[in-house]
């Protein structure tokens, strides 16, 4: 059999094995998904193999989603300019091995770094699928392949910690929590021998630029503000706390300015200019944020409540995270099949009342329980109907926000949502999780989970007052992914 990897397939002829391309890149989504949500169970484990503390728990969770979100714009440049499948089998390869680092790590520091590598490797691997598929696939085709994105990745984020949960119960071979990153090492490698056979090569750009200054910039100012969220309440928030948030937010408009400079300068940033000139796109950055910071924050801290303040086991507690992803399901199953294009961006507006009616039978089914007999059908209706509201938000968030963006700037701008989705859930995994770690300390689990609610439901009155600055109507699906243009690679990740 002819080897399909030296040659690009001839525009007038479908490229033969283009099905197994689009297989990979979901099984490289899926793998970023998993390790995203699938260590959420692993709390008690790691505390008790390696003595993690909350702290330590918070950065294994959460230092993934930073460097993955600070790398993601960085990925897709490197992608446009050596070319996106070496970029893509470069990362792949480096997501397999830090897999593997992780699992062998022999105390929560090295974990830890492990886990930051971990998301550096997945900053160059994920934003390298939507290039590559483009260059494959063309027209109905092309529209069909981002149909079947969707519903395979909403699984991806369904299945994380029911599968960490079984792993870790299970403790195959006594491999405990180290199972949860040794799952990736057959499916990476399967992946990486798939792609290595099946993507066809394809020059990069030489031309392309790579902002390495304004790559840093964002890198150094992500860390200065999720270093001290992190680190601040167990330490009583001295003041470098808070002069590292005063340099994070100094950082970004650095950032800013910088990316202004490069492009009149005539060279290419790494963020198009004109993205952060529209109000629109800006807001639509912080509402990313604010929801998702929201939304990730709170599933951690209610997978905390589980184990830690009810005594749930891994698996019993990757289950209780099953009503939030049905929830979640249905909402953006209606939201996306008809609700968002019938009633505009009301749909944003509807969403976030909805989890807070979610939130508030939620917070009443708490008080009313009893230390006895507990199980997660107590408040299994709160945690549903706040899926549905966070569903409803996530199938169609992204529409809204890249309304308001030129054709031209789809490639950019999708990347820049992605890498904020990712940082806005690391802020969350610090902010919710200090939160309730600050009340577990005395006992008050309940008082932990209340707080985290409190905190969410400012966050959702802060995201609906944004919503009204967004454009009415959402881009159509097939202009989302830039299916009629070539603008720089760009990556999509609303899904959770």
């Amino acid at each position: 059999m002819r080897d399909p990897s030296p040659t690009v397939h001839e525009a007038t002829e479908p490229y033969r094995w283009r099905w197994l391309i689009l297989v990979v890149m979901l099984v490289a989504e899926v793998m970023d998904l998993l390790d995203a949500s699938i260590v959420n169970v692993a709390g008690p484990a790691l505390e008790k193999s390696l003595g993690a503390s909350s702290v330590g728990l918070q950065w294994v969770i959460g230092g993934y989603a930073l460097t993955l979100g600070a790398g993601l714009v960085l990925g897709g440049r490197l992608g446009d300019r050596y070319g996106r499948r070496s970029m893509f089998l470069i990362g792949l390869t480096a997501f397999t091995a830090t897999s593997l680092l992780c699992a062998l790590a022999p105390n929560i520091e090295t974990l830890i770094a492990f886990r930051l590598l971990q998301g550096a490797a997945g900053a160059m691997l994920l934003p390298q699928g939507l290039g590559l598929l483009r260059e494959n696939f063309t027209g109905p085709e092309l529209t069909k392949v981002f149909g079947i994105f969707g519903p395979v990745l909403g699984l991806g984020g369904i299945i994380g910690p029911v599968l960490g949960g079984f792993l870790i119960e299970g403790d195959f071979f006594g491999l405990g929590w180290r199972s949860v990153f040794l799952v990736n090492l057959p499916i990476g490698i399967a992946a990486l021998a798939t792609a290595a056979k099946c993507v066809p090569k394809k020059a990069g750009d030489r031309t392309v630029s790579v902002d390495m200054s304004g790559a840093a910039l964002v890198a150094a100012s992500c860390a200065l503000l999720v270093l001290p969220l992190n680190q601040g309440q167990e330490d009583g928030w001295p003041l470098w706390t808070w002069l590292c948030m005063a340099a994070s937010a100094i950082g970004f408009v650095l950032f800013a300015v910088h990316q202004r400079r490069t492009a009149a300068a005539g060279r290419e940033p790494l963020v198009t200019p004109g993205l952060l000139r529209k109000p629109a796109f800006t807001v639509g950055l912080g509402g990313i944020a604010l929801f998702f910071a929201g939304l990730v924050g709170t599933q951690l801290v209610l997978t905390l409540y589980l184990q830690i303040g009810r005594h749930f086991t891994a698996g019993d507690a990757g289950l209780g995270n099953l009503p939030l992803a049905v929830g979640t399901a249905i909402g953006g199953a209606v939201s996306g099949a008809f609700l968002a294009d019938r009633i505009g961006r009301k749909v944003l507006q509807i969403g976030p009342l909805v989890q807070l009616a979610g939130a508030t039978l939620l917070w009443f089914e708490l008080d009313g329980l009893t230390t006895a007999a507990f199980s997660i059908w107590d408040i299994a209706p709160g945690i549903t109907v706040s899926g549905i509201g966070a569903g409803m938000v996530i199938a169609a968030l992204f529409s809204f926000v890249l309304a308001a963006v030129d054709d031209k700037e789809i490639g950019s701008a999708s990347g820049v949502l992605s890498a904020v989705q990712s940082i806005g859930g690391s802020v969350g995994v610090a902010v919710f999780g200090s939160l309730f770690f600050a009340r577990a300390e005395s006992g008050d689990f309940t008082g932990g989970l209340h707080h985290a609610l409190i905190v969410q439901a400012c966050l959702l009155a802060a995201f609906l007052a944004i919503t009204f600055l967004l454009p009415g109507q959402g881009r159509p699906d097939e202009d989302q992914h830039g299916i009629a243009d070539d603008t720089p690679t760009g990556t999509r990740r609303a899904a959770v």
